[in-house]
């Protein structure tokens, strides 16, 4: 592995927002150290919504200097103050996303064509699986997942879901299909599907 410096030939890495100067000196007047730690150009000059914001830079010891008489209150009036100071200050602006000027707001769903009806079936599908029972009878995730491997509705009674089995099984049972055992996998899920609804509380 090649021979890292020692950090004493890389003076002032350390520092959070160190900015190589590259001949750049410090804006301090009279200052000759390279600057390279950025600060606002005034006491409050941030981005006003008018163009970037203003920024100088420093050297490091001007930099302290300047943060450590940095007052973001300066310049504010008392209730601007306040204001500022509230736990949920800014809270009340629309984030980018939402604003009526936003660049990328998301389409609305009124001029959206789904000519195949493709998400709109898949929806109702959804929620014709997950709506209750009309009788009130609790289904369980386990109990909605046999009725859609038997093929049966969510209100489906104990007198189907025994007719929807005895059908399953005459098809793929290789006793009823003439010796066919392609279909033993399905077989299996149905017999683990009916075994689950005929101890469902729904069914009882």
């Amino acid at each position: 592995m090649p021979d890292r410096k020692p950090d004493r030939d890389r003076p002032r890495t350390r520092f959070h927002g160190r900015v190589e100067a590259n001949g750049r000196a410090c804006a301090h007047p009279g200052c000759d150290e390279p600057g390279e730690f950025r600060a606002p150009a005034g006491p409050r000059s941030g981005f006003s919504g008018d163009g970037p914001p203003q920024f100088r830079f420093l050297c490091l010891d001007h930099v302290r200097a300047f943060n450590s008489g940095y007052n973001f209150f300066t310049g504010m009036s008392a209730d601007e103050i306040h204001d500022a100071q509230r736990p949920f200050a800014g809270w009340e602006r629309e984030t980018r996303a939402f604003a009526t000027n936003g660049a990328d707001r998301p389409p609305k769903w009124s001029d959206f064509n789904d000519p195949l009806d493709a998400i709109g079936a898949r929806f109702r599908d959804r929620m014709k699986a997950e709506r209750p029972r009309a009788d009130g009878k609790p289904l369980s995730g386990a109990d909605r997942s046999a009725l859609g491997v038997l093929g049966l509705g969510t209100d489906a009674d104990r007198k189907a879901l025994r007719q929807r089995y005895s059908d399953l099984v005459r098809q793929f049972h290789p006793d009823r299909n003439g010796g066919d055992r392609r279909h033993e996998a399905a077989l299996q899920q149905v017999i683990e599907a009916y075994q689950q609804l005929r101890k469902s509380p729904a069914f009882a």
